[in-house]
């Protein structure tokens, strides 16, 4: 399939006369879903220069140091993560992985069988081959994704769509959001500002570390603002899914999947808090990742945890056996606001 430039980035794309997606070939981040006939593309680029993970070295110091370097030199908009959600141990990162999983910084080969594009990557350390499926249906984007364990061995994994939102798109005190969360929880260490942590709360007024509570459905109206909470969906549906939308543009963004398949979601929100490099407080972002765990952690610390909320934290794939799920995402234009609209 023939590459496109997009940003410096080899890339591949698929379209209608509503949607364009964009995908990078490293990494297969999705980049770009682009509302056609207003020019928004609600998904996160990062302030900084990016390059092809295949391209990062340790010497470039202006993607900071650790095992997120050569993730924060390639990341763009959605990428998922595989079989990491958060960081590996001391241990995992001398023997070259990264935060959250190969499956952000490989390379991914991509052709077209008919109007579906395909992407297909292998994880050699963690022994998983990983493939997504991409079609388009009006102002949706349908995804399929399989996971398959080439091991002999049953494991556990962590396997979530790290889905970010980035500005102009997000605007302080004016983007909405709505969640299908019940139960929720803070992050349980230093992250940030905003919230008391490990507090336990219902969606969506989050506990502030200095007293009151914070409405998650609305971008804050803060100068600075950083903090992590996880959402349990609700079990009462078959279906979660999340909403934002930008009062500016109208355009109304959010993604749909079974409950059964990513239970949690977590937000994470960076708002021109992080001043080591990359970030030198420029980053304005909110991501909603949704996924089979509540909490970005160690390997040994998910498997630790166990569960929240009597819920499981991860996800076990036998050996030689291949799972998947399928979600999707819709992009349009609403002078209502209205975000049940978004799934009906």
């Amino acid at each position: 399939m023939k590459t496109i430039d997009y940003r410096g980035r080899r890339a591949v794309r698929l379209e209608n006369d509503r949607v364009r997606v964009i995908l990078t070939v490293e990494g297969g981040h999705v980049a770009e879903i682009l509302h056609k006939s207003t020019g928004v593309n609600p998904l996160w680029t990062p302030p900084w220069p990016s390059i092809e993970p295949s391209a990062y070295h340790s010497d470039y110091v202006q993607y900071g140091e650790g095992a997120e370097a050569k993730l924060l030199a390639g990341i763009m908009g959605h990428n998922v993560c595989l079989d990491l959600f958060g960081g590996p141990s001391p241990e995992e990162a001398a023997a070259g992985i990264t935060v959250h999983g190969e499956a952000s910084v490989a390379a991914y080969e991509s052709h077209l069988e008919g109007d579906a594009l395909i992407m297909r990557t292998k994880a050699p350390q963690a022994q998983l081959s990983f493939e997504r499926n991409i079609q388009l249906d009006g102002d949706s984007v349908r995804f399929a994704e399989s996971v398959e364990n080439d091991s002999a061995f049953d494991r556990p994994i962590a396997w979530t769509q790290h889905v970010t939102l980035g500005d102009p798109f997000l605007a302080h005190g004016q983007t909405t959001f709505r969640l299908s969360a019940t139960r929720s929880k803070t992050y349980e260490s230093e992250f940030g500002d905003l919230y008391s942590q490990g507090s336990e709360f219902d969606w969506p007024f989050a506990p502030c570390r200095n007293g009151g509570t914070i409405d998650l459905r609305v971008y804050p109206d803060r100068r600075e603002s950083a903090g992590y909470t996880a959402h349990l969906m609700d079990p009462a549906n078959e279906h979660a899914w999340f909403g934002a939308h930008s009062p500016a543009s109208g355009v109304m963004f959010g993604y749909r999947w079974r409950r059964s398949d990513f239970p949690w979601c977590g937000i994470w929100e960076e708002n021109r808090s992080r001043k080591q490099t990359p970030w030198s407080g420029k980053t304005v972002a909110r991501g909603f990742e949704f996924g089979v765990s509540p909490m970005p952690e160690t390997r040994r610390a998910m498997i630790d945890r166990g569960s929240l909320f009597g819920v499981p934290g991860y996800r076990w794939i036998p050996a030689k056996t291949r799972i998947a799920v399928t979600y999707q995402a819709r992009i349009t234009q609403s002078d209502s606001g209205e975000l049940s609209e978004l799934f009906g």
